[in-house]
Formats: structure tokens, sequence, C-alpha cells
């Protein structure tokens, strides 16, 4: 499999964190954002959208994030990390539909501030990263995962923009149940990092 990505793009560390937890060999294609790459025609060839991530699995091309967590998955038979049960898909949907939702347009955005420079405003954000956070505070009262009695992949879509939150300003002190979260991702066997930049509240 080959993996296009960029170190600083917290949807292609989704992707990258789960080929690893799974063990699945891969390579690892970088796309320089910086020039443009994923705007170019023979990126788009592959996304139409002109973003990253993009997994090839052999000629099967598969764009987005959460749809690449979904077909790996899939293809390696693994139901502890996505249940077929309808209860189980279903709680696993409702947070693949928040990091593309509430974690996008709050943490995700807040962080593109610092790192990319993005024209966001960080008064509207921030607010906005605190308001999805504390629902996963909540949500992870007296659990240690967010959609099951074991780790799935709505928590690896939800861990990387999470866990540099403090890069777009956004402190996770006030959640101790999430930084609790947090390590016990990070201590996954296979665990990969995500880049960290020292800028915001990491500076």
């Amino acid at each position: 499999m080959k993996l296009y990505y960029h170190p600083l793009s917290g949807h292609a560390h989704r992707a990258r964190l789960f080929l690893s937890l799974l063990a699945i060999e891969h390579e690892l294609v970088l796309v320089d954002l910086a020039k443009r790459e994923h705007k170019q025609a023979t990126f788009l060839k592959l996304n139409p959208f002109g973003q990253v991530p993009v997994l090839d699995d052999a000629g099967t091309i598969i764009c987005d994030s959460n749809a690449i967590l979904v077909y790996l998955a899939k293809k390696t038979g693994r139901t502890d990390w996505l249940p077929e049960d309808a209860e189980g898909a279903a709680a696993v949907q409702r947070w693949l539909s928040v990091a593309a939702g509430q974690i996008a347009h709050g943490p995700a955005q807040a962080r593109l501030i610092n790192v990319f420079k993005a024209p966001y405003r960080p008064e509207e954000v921030i607010p906005r990263s605190h308001a999805i956070l504390e629902l996963i505070e909540a949500a992870l009262e007296n659990r240690s995962w967010i959609a099951a009695d074991r780790p799935t992949i709505a928590d690896v879509a939800l861990y990387s923009y999470v866990a540099r939150a403090p890069e777009g300003d956004v402190d996770l002190q006030r959640y101790p149940n999430i930084r609790g979260w947090l390590e016990r991702i990070e201590a996954l066997p296979g665990f990969v990092d995500f880049q960290k930049t020292p800028v915001g509240l990491a500076a």
C-alpha cells in the first residue's frame, strides 16, 4: 500500500496511525503542500478534491481519511476496530461524523491558524473547539474509549487534532478524561506520533 500524506496534516496522520496500529506495511509518499503538489494534475487524478491523504492499495484508490479507516478495517476484517452489529457500527459512525464536522471546524481550524497561517478567526474557532471538547470529555466519563469498550476507528479519527489542539491555543488542561484517553491511545502497540509544531500553547 502507498499512503500519500503530509506530516503536518492531522487527516493524513489518522490514516498513517491506523496503518501502523494494524501493522500493515506501507510506503509513505510525501505530498508537498507548500509547493501545492496536491493541486497539480498528477495528484488530482488520484483525488479530484486535491486533498491528502490518499491510499493506493494496488490500484484501488481510497480518498478521505475516515473512508481510509473504514476501508482498512473492512479489508483486514478487523471487527474489533469497526463493529459490524448495528448499534456498534452506529456508535462509531457518530464519532466519525464528529471528526469530520466539529473537530474539523474547531481544533483543526484553530491549529491551522498558527501552523499554516490560515485565515480563520480565533475568537470563533477556539470557542467551537472547547464546545466539542466538553462533549468529548463528558462522553469519556467512566469509560476508556469513545465508542466501545475497546479502541475503534472512532478513537483514531478523533485523536490527531485533539492531541495537537494546544498548537491552536486550545488548552487541554481542563479535560482530564481527554488527557487520559490520549495517553491510552499513545500506549497502543504500533502507535506513531503526530509531528509536533512549536506554536500556540505548544510553543
